[in-house]
């Protein structure tokens, strides 16, 4: 429903509000009045409700949804842009932990390595691959 239709649909009701106004009030004189004080007392209170409009969300239509109105543009924006920047934050903290914990794993290999009582170039030896093996099976 757009702003127009709105306010076709509120002109209209109040062209009929008026119509059924005018009608109670054309035969109104004729009943008694204590009647007529308690019918304009009503009117009175009707007329009151009307003016106190209800304070609600609005529900706004943005394409194919809907979403409520806030009545700070900015706090929209900030809430919209929130999760994305919350989303980077955890990328990055994972991203940094993950490299700090496979640093840290190189690191150890590389200290058993060094400390280790046969030289690096042993491991690279296709001979000790075959000692490896040997040594496995216990013979």
């Amino acid at each position: 429903m757009t702003i127009t239709d709105s306010l076709l649909a509120q002109r209209q009701a109040d062209q009929f509000g008026r119509a059924v106004a005018m009608r109670l009030s054309a035969g109104s004189q004729e009943l008694p009045y204590e009647v007529r004080e308690r019918l304009r007392a009503v009117r009175v209170r009707a007329l009151e409700a009307r003016k106190k409009p209800a304070v609600a969300p609005t529900v706004v239509g943005r394409g194919a949804s809907a979403s409520l109105a806030l009545r700070r543009p900015w706090l929209y924006r900030i809430a919209s842009v929130l999760p994305l920047v919350v989303l980077a934050g955890g990328l990055v903290l994972i991203h940094t932990v993950q490299t700090d914990r496979r640093a840290s794993e190189l690191a150890e290999v590389d200290t058993a390595l060094l400390t280790d009582d046969l030289p690096p170039a042993a491991y690279a030896d296709p001979g000790f691959v075959q000692f490896l093996k040997q040594s496995g099976r216990g013979e």
